[in-house]
């Protein structure tokens, strides 16, 4: 079963931080994530989401590769290249794996301008490494569905 943690940050720059830190710890297989994105709220209001995977260009990268190699077939790869790079990146854009967008959006209604969220979807964790590595950071668990003991240790590493 997945599990999640969301996070919220004073400033914008925490939750990149703790992102990029999560993702040396994902290379150490100290984390297998499954999503991880930065929920940012600037001064005018507006809520931007950070993913960490870019869905439409993958897509289109994808999409054109498939496209060139149906286009060879019928004798024009450039033309099938085109329409399956176009086609991959709408698919990219309207794809959503992981974390729902709305949920997050949801959250971020309610952060003060400035402020940052991070949530993290992942499958498993080596929980006593990852907590220790996280405790220079500072910020308040918004939401989690760990077990109680976990969800009170990570309190503890982030809210000191």
């Amino acid at each position: 079963m997945s599990q999640l943690v969301a996070v919220e940050f004073h400033d914008e720059h925490t939750a990149f931080a703790v992102r990029a830190e999560l993702a040396k710890m994902q290379k150490e297989y100290l984390i297998d994530m499954k999503d991880v994105v930065v929920v940012t709220k600037d001064e005018k209001g507006k809520v931007k989401l950070h993913q960490a995977a870019n869905l439409t260009m993958a897509g289109a990268v994808s999409g054109s590769f498939w496209g060139m190699l149906i286009g060879v077939l019928f004798l024009n790869p450039f033309l099938g290249a085109a329409v399956g790079a176009g086609a991959g990146a709408l698919s990219g854009k309207l794809s959503d794996i992981g974390i729902e967008d709305n949920f997050m959006k949801e959250f971020a209604k309610d952060f003060t301008p400035g402020a940052s969220a991070l949530f993290v979807l992942f499958r498993q964790a080596t929980a006593d490494k990852v907590l220790e590595r996280l405790k220079g950071f500072k910020g308040k668990v918004l939401k989690t569905n760990l077990s109680i003991d976990s969800e009170k240790r990570l309190r503890q590493v982030l809210e000191g």
